[in-house]
């Protein structure tokens, strides 16, 4: 009780520690594209990150589209080729990358800020999102490279765990299909396809530019104007219809391994949904706090059944999973599967204990400095929070927003959005099988 009550103690003294949050500059270009700027003058460098509304659901018929015309855009522009931009880019010591979920695509710039490296690697930048060749050499070499990795990916069984969840969870809604695309998909893309989804969602009313580093308001909004002069306008893109709920459902995939991989979940919430705070807390307790969450306590310290074992909301435009997944024995499936309902049924039905909700709540204030102590973590929550339309004051008010959640939230908020009879359940190994639909 003693050692108890001096974490507690030391956890309240640590929360009234005061730490400096970036100021968050925003505005719009000519064309429309939404700017969201921090100045960070402790290193001389700059983070751009230019967001899409092109994530996977807007693959289409053609699961994968989006990952690879992200994965093509700098393997050419104008007349230089893939080892010309590359070298472009290394010449003055800056990075360009590309990603994708379901949502959001993100082509990101870091550079020194000094004019004789920036300017260039800028000028590369723009040329790159804006002009990619997408050589006919590079994109057969791509879709081999992209058929190899896919062909790869049906031997992980952690692959085809996620898969399957996402396939059944989400049915036909475009959440349902694997960013990287299936082989059947990956066969069907074309070059044109390539070339007409740059052309349909990589413009202005479609994007959000994030700018962090050490370069004033000013200057930034001189980088944003020449990024912007280069991006078309086009047209907004209608929103995501919205998922249906899960059903409840139960699959069993055969794989030969000695342990099983298993994830279970349903629907969950909405970015920006009023109970994400409520849920994010009352999870971390749940499933997302390590090895003081109730989940691993119950499946790995009592019981022994797994390594790990974790749970989370994960929020999108529509609303995205709550998933718990773990690996175990195939012999104890069963049993793992059991105790993770009864441990979620108990905290669906009673919530948190004070004491659990004190901790958790301090842990993950004190924890928060750590995610917005690099400029990458601020450009990554700058395109959040512009992507997402969320309060400019998002990280100022994280804290104070953790600190409101009470047991009544917590248990309300669980009970209003977690149903066990939803769930879907998946399980990738061998030997013994849950029982599944008929």
């Amino acid at each position: 009780m003693f050692i108890r009550s001096t974490i507690v103690f030391f956890f309240l003294c640590m929360s009234s520690a005061v730490y400096a949050l970036p100021e968050i500059n925003t505005w719009a270009t000519d064309n429309g594209i939404k700017v969201l700027h921090v100045n960070s003058p402790e290193l001389p460098m700059i983070d751009i990150a230019l967001t899409f509304d092109a994530g996977s659901a807007r693959d289409n018929e053609l699961a994968g589209l989006s990952s690879m015309t992200h994965g093509l855009l700098d393997k050419g522009t104008g007349k230089l080729d893939a080892d010309d931009v590359a070298s472009r880019f290394e010449d003055v010591g800056a990075q360009f990358s590309a990603n994708v979920d379901l949502d959001r695509s993100s082509v990101t710039l870091r550079s020194l800020t000094d004019d004789e490296f920036f300017n260039d690697a800028l000028t590369m930048f723009i040329k790159v999102v804006s002009n990619p060749s997408f050589p006919e050499r590079d994109f057969d070499r791509e879709k081999k490279r992209l058929l190899i990795a896919l062909e790869d990916s049906d031997q992980r069984p952690s692959d085809i765990v996620g898969r399957k969840f996402s396939e059944l969870l989400y049915q036909q809604h475009p959440y349902a299909q694997p960013r990287s695309g299936t082989k059947e998909s990956a066969n069907k893309i074309t070059l044109k396809d390539i070339k007409q989804f740059h052309k349909n969602y990589f413009v202005a009313t479609n994007s959000i530019l994030a700018i962090v580093g050490d370069v004033s308001q000013k200057q930034a909004k001189v980088i944003a104007n020449k990024i912007s002069a280069s991006i078309p306008t086009g047209n907004a893109q209608e929103r995501i219809k919205a998922a249906k709920p899960s059903v409840e459902t139960k699959q069993h995939v055969d794989f030969p391994s000695q342990q099983s991989h298993v994830r279970m979940g349903q629907i969950g919430i909405e970015r920006g949904n009023p109970d994400y705070f409520n849920l994010y807390v009352g999870n971390h307790i749940l499933g997302g706090g390590g090895f003081t969450s109730r989940l691993v306590k119950e499946v790995r310290s009592k019981r022994g059944l797994s390594y790990s074992v974790y749970s989370y909301f994960l929020p999108y435009e529509q609303s995205g999973p709550f998933m718990l997944g773990l690996q175990t024995r195939s012999d104890q499936v069963t049993e793992a599967i059991q105790v993770c309902n009864e441990v979620l049924a108990e905290f669906i039905e009673n919530g948190p204990t004070q004491e659990e909700l004190t901790l958790s709540k301090q842990n993950i204030m004190n924890g928060f400095p750590l995610r917005v102590d690099s400029n990458r973590d601020i450009l990554g929550y700058l395109s959040l929070i512009g992507y997402y339309d969320l309060p400019l004051t998002y990280l100022n008010d994280f804290n104070s927003n953790i600190e409101k959640v009470t047991l009544e939230d917590v248990k309300q908020a669980f009970r209003k959005h977690l149903d066990l009879d939803t769930f879907v359940t998946v399980v990738v190994g061998s030997e013994q099988k849950p029982e599944e639909d008929a």
